[in-house]
């Protein structure tokens, strides 16, 4: 759930951690075209990883106009959807929206991008922990404005579950009503040190709705969490280097197995075939721990 709206953007609003450096002042034409290829030690999305720690190859293009109209697609291979599925390897970002400086100082950007993970679906419902993924294809709405080298945004999905969280599946007595409504509010800073340097920061808080312990209260913890992190960039000429670490708040047990459904279990611990009802879980991991990534990212 990459955050691609820049070509060099925040650290804590991309899979990379990577942030705008400025370049010299050029007219800008009417019609413009923008893609990257990269490469990352691990792929987080708000702190979370999404190939349990391991490498991300990914890439995308950008379409930018001069009224500030764009849009764009971006990939990245995952494994979080696979481990619940058996299938699903790929996300795919699809976006769009409107940005544009107030004054020199002020800018805004509102947009929807839709998160789409191909040959995912609904989890087998049954299991009162491991059914708890929907259908992970996610729509958000989101809206940020500017100042120099801040920026506050704020995004909500509109779909009927957020990256899969459903609050219960034929589990409880609560009604189905989905993750909708799911928000996002985060604090980024980048800032451009000259000589092809750069730092940045961010914190941000995710609020899961309608899920609090999955659902269920005897059986995991509440989803919501806060993530921050620190990065550092340096243009290469060739392409960016990034140093990026993170870290949440997300607190509880991660076990192996079938012992996640115990009380205090973390919400992100992830392994191998989650959803199976017959046993074989194994390698979990704290998706949500404290996490340093390197990336590289070539943009033309």
């Amino acid at each position: 759930m990459n955050k691609k709206l820049i070509i060099l953007a925040v650290a804590g609003a991309l899979a990379s951690p990577l942030i705008a450096v400025a370049a010299d002042a050029a007219p800008t034409p009417e019609h413009s075209f923008a893609y990257n290829v990269g490469v990352a030690s691990n792929y987080l999305f708000r702190g979370i990883s999404q190939t349990h720690g391991n490498p991300a190859i990914q890439g995308g293009v950008d379409y930018t106009h001069s009224s500030g109209l764009y849009a764009g697609v971006w990939a990245s291979n995952i494994t979080w959807v696979n481990q619940y599925h058996d299938s699903g390897s790929l996300e795919m970002d699809f976006y769009g929206g409107f940005k544009n400086a107030i004054n020199d100082d002020w800018n805004y950007d509102i947009g929807m991008i839709r998160y789409q993970y191909p040959n995912s679906g609904h989890s087998t419902a049954g299991d009162p922990v491991y059914s708890q993924l929907a259908n992970p294809n996610t729509t958000e709405v989101y809206g940020a404005i500017g100042w120099k080298w801040l920026t506050v945004k704020y995004s909500q999905a509109i779909s009927e579950n957020f990256i899969g969280w459903v609050p219960n599946n034929a589990t409880t007595n609560l009604p189905n009503k989905g993750s909708r409504g799911s928000n996002y509010l985060e604090l980024n800073a980048a800032y451009d040190l000259g000589d092809g340097w750069g730092i940045s920061g961010h914190v941000g808080h995710q609020k899961v709705h309608g899920v609090n312990n999955w659902g269920a209260p005897s059986f995991a913890s509440d989803a919501d969490y806060t993530d921050w992190n620190i990065g550092v960039i340096k243009d290469v000429g060739f392409g960016v280097v990034g140093l990026l670490y993170s870290d949440t708040d997300v607190s509880g047990s991660c076990s192996t197995g079938r012992s996640q459904t115990f009380t205090n279990s973390n919400p992100y611990c992830w392994g191998k075939n989650m959803n199976s009802t017959t046993g074989g879980q194994n390698n979990f991991r704290n998706e949500a721990k404290g996490q340093l990534v390197l990336s590289f990212k070539k943009t033309f």
